[in-house]
């Protein structure tokens, strides 16, 4: 069953086209992410969701509602932005009962969703605190709090870990995924992490100047990218490419400098063989020293600059004239100006159609 439906969505600020004729069905129960840099469109997409944004054309279903014109209180959404945007005089507790208040729910009713919520985000304890005395990750668990007390069957986020550091970003990320696998509501989140959004999605949206990219697993956006742009902004960090061209022998080959890389492993996608492509390899599909022998292709490059990274290091070399990053163990003891041999299976790399940038 579909839970939100987007239709033919576009939104424009004048002559400024903000969101290009976008379709998207979310799952019930999904957790959708959509990912982007700032600017791309992802938290106006979700404002307009929620009905924070008139949209200029298009529809949007909710449970096969359409609520395109609907206030925002009326669409069944709970709301979580970037800032907790917390009443300061009010205790937790407080915070979390004044929307349902303001609902004219029953004081029984609102003690026992105010209780459930402070359960499942362990905030307990916290309840009769004012968010002065509260942590960051503190603020912002009551923040979800009070989106979940209001029962409803999607939850809108909207970059809510952006104002913390690092660590409880972490933690934070876990709960809400624990949170989804105990609630099984529809989950709809606003990130430029990309981290993030590996970690909590089942499917991933990324997002480019109004336009939806690439829409599809975790696992897939990461392995095959529909393009160029998809493959450059995930994984960090980025992956390799190398400007070629593509040469016919007995099996398709790349070509570029004085290096030829065989294509027989790799899974063309489209019977097209542009001239000029983009090969692309990501750092960790590399290997280095004696796994080497085990690749389909194997090269000698020289060592430029080495960064440990703790649990593993990444090595900058020099491929054939090339910028060229590979990841190896903690432990390597490579240094700088080395030469060492490296290799990877042309199967994991992605390559691309130089003009058009769609993967081949």
């Amino acid at each position: 069953m579909t839970s939100v439906s987007i239709k033919d969505l576009s939104l424009n600020f004048g002559e400024v086209k903000v969101l290009k004729n976008l379709n998207l069905d979310i799952e019930d129960g999904e957790f959708l992410v959509l990912l982007g840099p700032s600017g791309c469109g992802k938290s106006t997409l979700l404002n307009c969701i929620a009905g924070l944004l008139d949209i200029s054309e298009g529809q949007i279903f909710i449970k096969d509602r359409n609520v395109t014109w609907e206030e925002p209180k009326d669409r069944g959404i709970g709301m979580v932005f970037q800032s907790y945007a917390l009443y300061p005089q009010m205790t937790v507790e407080g915070n979390l009962a004044f929307g349902l208040k303001n609902a004219r729910v029953p004081k029984d009713e609102i003690a026992s969703r105010v209780a459930r919520a402070a359960e499942v985000l362990q905030i307990e304890p916290l309840l009769k605190r004012k968010p002065a005395q509260l942590s960051g990750g503190q603020r912002q668990r009551v923040a979800i709090g009070r989106a979940l007390v209001r029962d409803v069957d999607v939850f809108l986020f909207d970059e809510p870990l952006s104002n913390l550091d690092a660590k409880l970003r972490a933690e934070l990320r876990v709960e809400i995924k624990r949170l989804h696998h105990r609630l099984k509501n529809t989950m709809i989140y606003v990130t430029h992490d990309q981290i993030e959004a590996l970690t909590l999605a089942d499917r991933i949206a990324i997002m480019r100047n109004g336009i939806i990219q690439q829409l599809a697993s975790p696992n897939e956006i990461y392995n095959k990218p529909v393009n160029l742009y998809v493959a450059g902004f995930m994984g960090s960090p980025g992956m390799n490419f190398l400007e070629g061209e593509i040469a016919h022998h007995s099996e398709p080959a790349l070509s570029f400098g004085s290096t030829t890389v065989p294509l027989g492993r790799y899974p063309f996608v489209s019977d097209e063989r542009p001239g000029k492509v983009i090969f692309g390899i990501r750092p960790e599909h590399v290997s280095c020293g004696p796994a080497t022998a085990n690749e389909p292709f194997s090269i000698e490059v020289e060592i430029e600059v080495v960064e440990p990274m703790g649990a593993d290091t990444l090595v900058w070399a020099i491929l054939d004239g090339r910028e060229f990053r590979f990841r190896v163990d903690g432990q390597s003891e490579l240094r700088e100006g080395e030469k060492v041999r490296i290799g990877f299976d042309p199967a994991r790399a992605s390559i691309f159609d130089a003009a058009t940038e769609l993967r081949l």
